[in-house]
């Protein structure tokens, strides 16, 4: 079917369930994700931040936070058939939710490995699963064949090492092999599987980074932008891979990084 311009980023009347969101990178998807038109559940560990929530309302746009531990692997294999049985037709996900922990590889504590592979990982891969097995069941739209967009938070260390950072780059780039892997499968069945890598955004995950002088510097070297990344620049990545834009777009990393990786 034909559509104009501002129907192909339209995504009104659709439901996106949305891990992270409360802060930073996730909580700027969120909003835009509602400036777009959709109507979110956001996913918190508790109920004591309603900042995205309140502001996604604002819009005129319809929030809800559901309750979980996505370091719990059991509340995680839970999770998707809580948010249904609440009556959300989820047809975008975005998986933003991740843990850091940093220590140099010969000391880095298995139980921080275990924490940072289960929330940035084995959660991600349960709601991909999950979520993406109830898209499978949605009608497709009309003259598209779509049922669903799925959009998991991959990272720099998708494709590089990093420095002290050895479970979260080793999730981060199992997210982005994980994304080509569903790609695969769900493509013609309408539901597109991508991943956003941001670069060097300035959030609390990165703020041990700006906190140190020499490295900081270092980084800012190397952006061809001349600047680190706002969390307000997620957003049109998240509405594009979300909508009717994006429709031949699957299985693809996008990096959104100043041009980091150009270097």
């Amino acid at each position: 079917m034909a559509l104009n311009f501002p129907q192909l980023f339209s995504l009104k009347g659709r439901t996106a369930l949305v891990t992270g969101g409360t802060r930073g990178i996730g909580a700027q998807m969120a909003v835009g994700l509602a400036e777009a038109g959709a109507d979110v559940v956001i996913i918190q560990r508790d109920t004591g931040n309603t900042n995205t929530k309140t502001a996604i309302e604002a819009l005129g746009r319809k929030a809800y936070i559901i309750t979980a531990d996505l370091s719990d692997q059991e509340e995680v294999s839970a999770l998707t058939k809580r948010v249904l049985d609440e009556g959300h037709d989820i047809s975008i996900l975005i998986t933003c939710a991740g843990i850091q922990r940093r220590h140099p590889a010969h000391l880095f504590p298995q139980s921080d490995w275990n924490e940072v592979i289960q929330v940035n990982l084995t959660t991600v891969w349960t709601l991909c699963r999950d979520v993406g097995a109830h898209m499978l069941t949605r009608t497709p739209e009309a003259g598209t064949n779509h049922r669903g967009s799925i959009i998991n938070i991959a990272s720099l260390t998708t494709f590089q090492g990093g420095l002290n950072v050895p479970a979260y780059a080793a999730a981060k780039g199992a997210i982005g092999q994980l994304t080509k892997a569903l790609s695969n499968e769900w493509a013609s069945k309408g539901v597109n599987v991508n991943a956003i890598a941001p670069g060097y955004i300035a959030t609390d995950m990165t703020q041990a980074l700006l906190d140190d002088p020499e490295r900081s510097a270092s980084i800012l070297d190397r952006i061809p932008a001349r600047r680190w990344g706002s969390p307000e620049d997620m957003k049109g990545p998240a509405v594009f891979l979300a909508s009717r834009a994006s429709l031949y777009v699957s299985g693809e990393v996008l990096t959104v990084d100043g041009g980091w990786m150009g270097r």
